[in-house]
């Protein structure tokens, strides 16, 4: 029992030491794959583990204060979600009908969203304005990705039509 009892707590405390360098190592895993990937329905359905896995570096930092470099990596998730839902446009021609891929991006940034917030509720004001930003060109890419999958909501106005002559 005493034997079982010290590795578990030998394994405990690697585990503690080396839990930041894994999260950082499968982040940057993750990164490359995503990068290299060039099916964008692909990409789009590694975005939610990319942002998992960022979100778990960015915590830690917070908490240390290193508000820079968890800027810096918010920031780099959005450019990923906009590279991600740029790909698709490039690809996919009725998103409506062809919407895996665009729900995947989607699900990741409406929770980014939800993440970002609770990021900023425990800032200072003038520590939010990278975190605001981030939040801004999410919230802009939500909103893109919304009409593109329900291009026909009854609460868009109808877009204007020329007259004809």
């Amino acid at each position: 029992m005493f034997l079982f009892t010290r590795i578990s707590g030998l394994a405990l405390t690697v585990a503690l030491i080396s839990g930041p360098a894994f999260v950082q190592d499968r982040t940057a895993a993750l990164r490359s794959r995503f990068s290299k990937e060039t099916d964008p329905v692909h990409k789009a359905k590694l975005l939610p583990q990319l942002a998992e896995s960022e979100f778990r570096e960015i915590q830690p930092l917070l908490d240390g204060g290193n508000l820079n470099e968890a800027g810096a990596i918010a920031n780099q998730m959005a450019d990923e979600a906009e590279s991600a839902v740029r790909a698709l446009d490039a690809k996919v021609r009725d998103p409506e009908k062809h919407a895996d891929g665009y729900r995947q991006v989607e699900i990741s940034v409406r929770g980014s969203e939800r993440r970002i917030d609770d990021v900023l509720v425990g800032l200072s004001a003038d520590d939010q304005k990278t975190f605001l930003e981030v939040r801004n060109r999410l919230d802009d890419l939500e909103r893109h990705l919304i009409r593109e999958l329900f291009p026909h909501r009854p609460d868009e106005p109808a877009s204007p039509v020329a007259p004809k002559s």
